[in-house]
């Protein structure tokens, strides 16, 4: 069920136990991919895994409005890009999962998120929202739950231009793909003894892209998105057994 369609009638009747908070970000993926890539990407594997979910239990699973905007500071050099402060974006969704969890809300909330640079923040939120005692929370990163798949990640690469090309194909700009691979990267940072030097993206990739975008056809996005909604399935299934 999605908050942003339904009446709060419809919530109340419901009487949810298990939410999905899709978490992604506004910045630069190359010359050939939205800015947008990282909310649709989380956006589509939330519905899809609740829906997948409601269908193999009976038992209903809201979707919260998406959170747009993430800590991307990193990808300040491209025109477009949004950020919020580390401090910020855990406060808002903090917040965000309690008032979902009010008035005898959703007890298991699951953070399902596209964008590597929340990874760090939703952890520590999921952590502190649950030993609060809000809600059981878990956060769930779709490309870490892809099997063999998660290594080939890079940025604006092989894996989201494929869930892009399989999901939301209008937006990917297939005339600039020969542009990403020019100004890409094939690795994330600049890397002296173990450790990243790069701050921002723009030191080791002129135009944000890392990995071959021409690598990820529809056939693999489909591969991809069927992956992360079985995984987020068994995810969702687990932690509502925990929140009892």
């Amino acid at each position: 069920m999605r908050l942003s369609d339904a009446t709060w009638t419809d919530v109340r009747d419901a009487d949810a136990d298990l939410a999905v908070l899709p978490v992604g970000s506004t910045e630069g993926h190359g010359p050939h991919a939205p800015l947008g890539t990282d909310a649709f990407t989380a956006e589509a594997v939330a519905e899809a895994g609740a829906d997948a979910y409601e269908a193999e239990t009976g038992d209903p699973v809201l979707v919260a409005p998406t959170v747009p905007v993430g800590i991307s500071e990193e990808h300040r050099a491209f025109d477009g890009t949004l950020w919020v402060s580390p401090d910020t974006f855990r406060a808002y969704v903090r917040e965000t999962v309690e008032s979902l969890a009010a008035s005898d809300g959703p007890d298991a909330v699951v953070l399902v998120n596209g964008h590597g640079g929340n990874v760090d923040a939703l952890r520590e939120v999921a952590a502190r929202l649950t030993r609060d005692g809000v809600a059981r929370v878990a956060p769930f990163t779709w490309f870490e739950a892809v099997g063999e798949h998660s290594s080939d990640m890079g940025h604006a690469g092989p894996l989201e231009t494929a869930f892009l090309r399989h999901g939301r194909p209008e937006l990917v700009r297939e005339e600039r793909i020969d542009d990403a691979r020019e100004g890409g990267s094939e690795r994330w940072g600049d890397w002296v003894s173990g450790v990243n030097l790069a701050v921002d993206s723009d030191e080791f990739t002129e135009n944000g892209v890392v990995g071959d975008p021409g690598e990820g056809d529809a056939e693999r996005g489909a591969e991809l998105e069927e992956l992360a909604t079985a995984a987020l399935v068994d995810l969702l299934d687990a932690v509502r057994e925990r929140a009892g």
